[in-house]
């Protein structure tokens, strides 16, 4: 249940995790009569659950007949295709029309005119994803560099079969089911790749089908049956063992503790434990006799295409070691988003057929011919999601008093069970911040997806998802070629809210990190709707999805760490825009009328940008895009990303040149002033002050806040001074000289605050408000000649 509901971010419904369990004994009954058993039972489960569901007739939700309903109307009930019923699915579709229940052959996803997971392999293509963000960060590419390989599964299984396909270069050293041990110690990749190809076509294959001659020398099958295996040397070096034999349980123990690159849990049942646990806590009792624990672990990377694969607290403690891992519903997620979209599009599909657009016959054609277009956007989501979780591990340490405050705030809201997820008390991190370090990736793994949960929820109790704005933002949910034709029936769907929350939440903690909505709520008052359409005119205004999408095609191009860096200032960067808006915007914002009005300003800025800066601030543009450009950023993607910390202001800018004369003018003055009063080299300071506590985080903010609000008057205060043809340079000029004693005070402190070397907050206060003065005294005299009008 927990899994479910964490998993269940990246998707519509909310829900829960059921079972089916034949509980009749099927003993002594042939294959035919066991497989009518089951669906006779089946199809009683079904009907049970649809007798006490509500039905949407005509538009309108419908209680079911003789049920007493105390909860809200709720007609949204789907079936996963999971193990054990995804054969299953055409019966429930079938017993959902005969209840004529409003999700047609939506209900339960699969099926003959479904998508099937296996036969596209997107369990194990999620999984995949997750892989190669561990490899980004250990400087390997998958589809170039050879890797060695413990998995958990045999190639007839949907997760470790798909999954064992998905690179040429995979040197899988061993692997185990719940029958055999597969051990190949010195596999050549190509040969075995065929191999475990042709495995995968065979129906019901097993490693007893593997070609012995094909397996390396001292390698070899064996049953998990067997009183013992005997262990070649080359398997003893493989292993890191001494023992000539082993016992089955014994061995796949050392294989999971096998020094490799990657264990591939492809697989059902806990293999790994915490140390602190014991085999009780890991709830797996048929695996008590192979389970290992996570200090045992040598391999470099988990990727979890399994449920349950280690004990959550088994994660933690293995990443704390410095092991690279997520969870199983980061890892896994793919399978239920790709089910999601089947629903939702049969949805849609089901009213062309209903309105006559369409027919039954080409409704199916069109899910079909769509099915790759689908993965490509499961894979998205499941690509942003190990993204985010990479650039906040990043500066785990960093975000640690942020992250625990989130956790309370979780907890203080009933969304969160600190002990159930296995984050650490409050004793435990201050422990963490004693050593300096944060929360590990399965922990931050657990607040992402409690963060896009309260989101959606917050956003979906609000009026953003009516947003005409974010129309397009519906139509996006369907792959393109479905646009044109079905966008004006997709703003028609039952659950486009749904969709629409679901997709903006993803965005929003995609794109800013999990605690940041929460913190704005903190530091200026305003709901997370407010948050978030503060946060979509940021996006819009600047064009930021092309510049994450830029950044994010760079693949191998440039080192993982500079792509980070990239991701981390485009983060910083929506931040401080959409702290911009709260601060000068009353809500609710009007996010169409404020991208209309700032983005002409916006793109008329970015190509003179560069030139309109001066001084230091100048040169750091121009010393950071050289960097980036020598580590492979293409040059124009380069100078864009140069140019955030300069574009924070342009919002400001855009406000100062209200009357939309040149605004790069404007931005020169800004610049002009900055580099006079050393203002860049101020926000430096303030950027660089420890943050090692909530409070100090906040102080840190508010500084920079009231920086930026200086810049901004001075700039109007020196604008005050124009007149028609005058020079930047002529006017900053004149308006220091013209306020000569307050400048002078400014830049003293400036000079006393470089020569002491170790800033704190109160230093930096002094500078602020002897800004603060300045500004005050250059505004008061405003010469007759000036012409800069005021909004």
């Amino acid at each position: 249940m927990k899994a479910q509901t964490v998993k269940n971010a990246l998707i519509v419904p909310g829900g829960a995790k059921g079972a089916f369990v034949v509980r009749r004994p099927l003993a002594g009954l042939g294959r035919a009569e066991a497989e009518a058993e089951v669906r006779d039972c089946y199809a009683t489960f079904i009907r049970g659950m649809l007798d006490i569901t509500d039905n949407r007739v005509d538009g309108s939700v419908t209680g079911p007949p003789r049920v007493l309903r105390q909860d809200d109307p709720d007609p949204y009930l789907v079936v996963a295709a999971d193990k054990g019923t995804a054969r299953l699915s055409d019966l429930a579709n079938s017993i959902a029309a005969e209840y004529g229940f409003w999700l047609g052959d939506a209900f339960a996803s699969g099926g003959s005119t479904g998508y099937d997971h296996k036969a596209m392999g997107i369990t194990a293509r999620g999984a995949w994803v997750s892989l190669e963000r561990h490899f980004e960060d250990m400087g390997l590419d998958p589809q170039r560099d050879e890797f060695t390989v413990v998995g958990i599964g045999d190639m007839s299984g949907d997760v470790f079969g798909n999954g064992m396909l998905l690179s040429r270069r995979i040197r899988l050293v061993g692997a185990f089911d719940h029958r055999h041990v597969f051990l190949d110690p010195d596999p050549d990749p190509e040969t075995s790749y065929a191999e475990r190809e042709r495995l995968a076509a065979l129906p019901g294959s097993t490693w007893q089908d593997y070609s012995r001659q094909l397996i390396s020398e001292g390698g070899g099958i064996f049953s998990r049956q067997a009183k013992s295996v005997p262990l070649s040397p080359q398997v003893r070096g493989l292993l890191g063992v001494d023992s000539e034999s082993l016992e089955p349980p014994e061995l796949v123990r050392a294989l999971l503790r096998a020094p490799v690159d990657v264990i591939w849990n492809g697989g059902i049942g806990t293999y790994v434990k915490a140390s602190a646990e014991s085999h009780l806590d890991a709830s797996d009792p048929a695996n008590d006799s192979v389970r290992v624990d996570a200090a045992q672990l040598r391999c470099r990377t988990v990727v979890e295409g399994g449920n349950l694969g280690l004990t959550q607290r088994a994660r933690i403690e293995y990443a704390l070691r410095g092991g690279r891992i997520n969870t199983d519903f980061i890892d896994n997620a793919a399978g239920v988003n790709t089910s999601d979209h089947e629903v939702n599009l049969k949805i849609l599909l089901n009213t062309a057929v209903a309105d006559g657009e369409i027919t039954r016959a080409q409704r199916d054609e069109i899910l079909a011919d769509n099915s790759d277009d689908v993965a490509r956007a499961v894979l998205e989501d499941s690509r942003l999601q190990t993204r985010v979780l990479g650039v906040v591990q990043a500066d785990a340490a960093v975000y640690l008093d942020q992250h625990a405050q989130e956790i309370h705030n979780f907890e203080r809201h009933g969304r969160l069970d600190r002990e159930l997820e296995s984050l650490p008390d409050d004793d435990g991190i201050a422990e963490r911040r004693q050593a300096g370090i944060g929360l590990t990736r399965p922990e931050i793994s657990v607040l992402l997806a409690h963060a896009k949960n309260a989101i959606t929820t917050q956003l979906s109790e609000s009026d953003v998802p009516d947003e005409q704005h974010l129309a397009e933002e519906l139509v996006n949910y369907l792959p393109a070629g479905l646009r044109p034709r079905f966008g004006p029936l997709m703003r028609r769907h039952p659950l486009r809210r749904e969709i629409l929350t679901t997709a903006l939440s993803n965005d929003l903690a995609n794109h800013v990190g999990t605690g940041f909505f929460y913190r704005l709520e903190e530091t200026t008052g305003v709901s997370t709707p407010d948050s978030a359409r503060a946060y979509l005119a940021v996006r819009d205004i600047f064009g930021l999805n092309a510049l994450w999408s830029e950044v994010d095609a760079l693949g191998a191009r440039c080192p993982t760490e500079v792509r980070t860096e990239m991701l981390r200032e485009l983060q910083r960067f929506s931040q401080h825009g959409t702290l911009w808006f709260l601060r000068n915007r009353r809500p609710p914002l009007d996010i169409a009328a404020e991208v209309e009005y700032f983005r002409p300003q916006i793109r008329q800025l970015v190509p003179v940008l560069a030139a309109a800066l001066a001084g230091p601030q100048a040169e750091a543009v121009q010393r950071q895009s050289e960097e980036l450009a020598t580590a492979g950023v293409p040059f124009l993607l380069a100078g864009r990303i140069a140019a955030l910390a300069p574009l924070a202001a342009s919002l400001d800018v855009v406000e100062i040149a209200h009357d939309r004369r040149d605004v790069g003018y404007v931005a020169s003055v800004y610049s002009a002033l900055d580099a006079a009063l050393r203002l860049d080299w101020l926000q430096d300071q303030i950027v660089e002050l420890p943050s090692e506590s909530h409070w100090a985080l906040l102080a840190k903010i508010s500084l920079r806040d009231d920086l930026f609000a200086q810049r901004r008057r001075l700039t109007s205060a020196a604008l005050s001074r124009y007149v028609p043809g005058q020079d930047t340079q002529d006017l900053v000029r004149s308006w220091l000289g013209a306020n000569d004693a307050p400048v002078r005070r400014c830049r003293e402190t400036v000079a006393q605050l470089h020569r002491a070397g170790q800033l704190d907050v109160a230093m930096l206060s002094v500078a602020l408000q002897d800004l603060r003065n300045l500004a005050q005294i250059g505004m008061q005299a405003e010469p007759e000649t000036a012409v800069w009008g005021r909004r």
